[in-house]
């Protein structure tokens, strides 16, 4: 683990607020969604929590994905509207956390939304979030535009289904 430095959250909060600045109008497009976040690095959980609950989302953490699997399967079927999940952590990691999710016997465990979130961003690291059954890839460090971006484009995608 890194140590974590106020300096480091204070300059990556002001980052953060500078760019809300910007986004204006679709700031809180979040309302009323419930996101899971598997990530067992405190400052990565700090700068997503945030941007999230910014967005208006209420926010579950994990720090590993067979607690991301523990907490799904606690939840109501439907509570949870999207799973944004790590790739390197301890005890499971997210793709085999993914796959356990798709094989769950549950009504929307083929439907939850979820996302990969890591520094690897090459396609075959891409390609290997979506053949674990994910919906999508988000690139870290975690970018606000980039989140509302890809949840928005999700949720839009789901009404139509």
């Amino acid at each position: 683990y890194r140590p974590i430095f106020r300096t480091t959250l204070f300059e990556e909060y002001k980052r953060i607020q500078l760019k809300k600045k910007t986004v204006s109008g679709k700031n809180r497009y979040l309302t009323g969604r419930n996101i899971l976040v598997a990530e067992d690095q405190p400052i990565n959980y700090a700068v997503i929590e945030y941007i999230l609950q910014n967005a208006g989302a209420s926010v579950s953490k994990a720090e590993n994905g067979k607690e991301a699997i523990e907490k799904y399967l606690a939840s109501a079927p439907g509570y949870f509207d999207v799973i944004l999940m790590d790739i390197m952590m301890p005890v499971m990691n997210g793709y085999d956390a993914a796959r356990a999710i798709r094989k769950a016997e549950r009504e929307d465990a083929g439907t939850i939304g979820i996302f990969a979130m890591t520094a690897n961003a090459f396609s075959e690291d891409i390609q290997k979030a979506l053949d674990a059954g994910m919906d999508g890839h988000i690139s870290k460090p975690i970018e606000p535009g980039v989140v509302s971006e890809t949840l928005m484009h999700f949720f839009s995608n789901q009404k139509e289904a």
